[in-house]
């Protein structure tokens, strides 16, 4: 492929990209500051005026960050390819080592570092910015900096014999060496999965075991008659860094956890907390989660399969400003480009998780309560300052979520209770 022919695709795609984010992001704004002034039909019972302005005012000013965010991304994308960043570090890569091998690894550790300082600046002004404003923010200047040290320590530790992997076996695995780096791959990230929970979350959380005996005997119950088996509810210090809200599940096999924020569950009944749980474990009786698993694996091995092409191509490097071919260039440099290609698609797999969510929300009503969990949403809307109302393309784009109005509609028709 000619040179180019790579670049004028890579710049149409990045305008298109860059475009369509900011045209959907006034968008947003638009349809959040048209129904500042009155709740929702719907919720004026649950949702005062003062907590609705504030959801509007958080997502407005969350909004205008995002377009920040916006041009900075593409400025750092044109910095690294055709402003000669990616020449530079992989110039800055050979006195590492005299083996292409470890001069790779390098290259990779390099760009990840310079990444990360160039991204702090937004993260900074989001956390101790926009979050402090708004009231979410708890985390420390020594939390945040901590945070960023273990998370270099643990990449290091874990990424690097990572990257090492990868990259020899892109060196011997010939033309096939893709399929065998899918596998390699796969096999990293369910044992991460597997471990997260035990060894990992621990660094950067306490979790306890739930402590109210109540609430777990209704959890409990819970998962007796949905079948679902987990080694144990735990209690995280979310409110450590943010007064958000939030429950997750994480793991794999005997290693499942069910995971509370204590922000949550400081705002919430006991059967408000159940019918979350149930919203919750509809994901896993409906095996979304390994179908989500599924097609994520499938398409990253449609995506190395695409690199196999264009890692022998010399315009693929030359048409995106890098002036040396390697094993690690071509990864480093397919996987900065990808999401420019991949954003306008973005609807389908918003459509899907969307889907899932509906599904879910009808098995929490079946197995617990609807009326519970409209409730609990409500409250995690007001806590949360989520915006009850938004625009249709925006969140066909970037929600994983159904919208409140969208979703709590659905709840309503599907009844209420076992």
């Amino acid at each position: 492929m000619a040179a180019t022919t790579v670049q004028q695709l890579f710049l149409f795609f990045l305008a298109l990209t860059t475009t369509l984010r900011l045209y959907l992001s006034f968008r947003q704004s638009r349809a959040v500051l048209k129904h500042r002034l009155q709740v929702p039909a719907g919720f004026a019972g649950a949702v005062s005026l003062e907590e609705h302005q504030k959801a509007a005012d958080y997502t407005l000013a969350g909004q205008r960050l995002a377009r920040w965010q916006i041009w900075y991304d593409t400025l750092l994308i044109l910095l690294f390819t055709y402003g000669g960043g990616l020449n530079a570090l992989a110039a800055l890569s050979l006195h590492v080592s005299a083996s292409p091998l470890t001069q790779g690894v390098a290259l990779m550790a390099l760009f990840m570092l310079a990444n990360m300082l160039l991204e702090l600046p937004m993260t900074v002004w989001r956390t101790f910015g926009l979050e402090a404003r708004f009231g979410f923010n708890r985390t420390t200047w020594p939390v945040f900096l901590a945070d960023r040290a273990k998370g270099l320590l643990l990449g290091g530790l874990i990424g690097i014999p990572f990257l090492y992997a990868v990259i020899y076996l892109m060196g011997i695995g010939g033309a096939l060496w893709w399929l065998w780096v899918w596998l390699l791959w796969l096999g990293f990230s369910l044992l991460l999965m597997w471990a997260f929970p035990k060894w990992i979350a621990p660094l950067f959380n306490r979790f306890e075991p739930l402590a109210d005996e109540a609430l777990r005997r209704r959890i409990e119950d819970l998962l007796l008659r949905t079948g679902f088996k987990s080694e144990g509810v735990f209690v995280a210090d979310g409110s450590k860094r943010s007064g958000h809200a939030n429950a997750y599940f994480t793991g794999l096999g005997e290693h499942k956890r069910i995971v509370f924020f204590d922000t949550l569950l400081k705002d919430m009944q006991p059967q408000e907390v159940e019918a979350v749980l149930a919203h919750e474990l509809g994901h896993f009786k409906h095996k979304h989660i390994v179908k989500q698993m599924a097609a994520s694996f499938a398409l990253g091995l449609l995506v190395l399969a695409v690199l196999g092409f264009f890692i022998r191509e010399p315009g693929f490097y030359l048409g995106l400003g890098v002036n040396s071919a390697s094993h690690a260039m071509a990864l480093l440099l397919f996987f900065l480009v990808l999401p420019v290609f991949t954003f306008p698609f973005s609807p389908l797999s918003g459509w899907m998780s969307r889907r899932n969510e509906f599904e879910a929300d009808r098995f929490a009503a079946a197995e617990a309560s609807a009326d519970d969990l409209i409730s609990a949403l409500v409250k995690l809307y007001r806590s949360n300052a989520r915006s009850l109302v938004g625009d249709s393309w925006y969140s066909r784009f970037y929600d994983s979520h159904p919208g409140a109005r969208e979703r709590i509609a659905a709840l309503q028709r599907a009844g209420g209770g076992r």
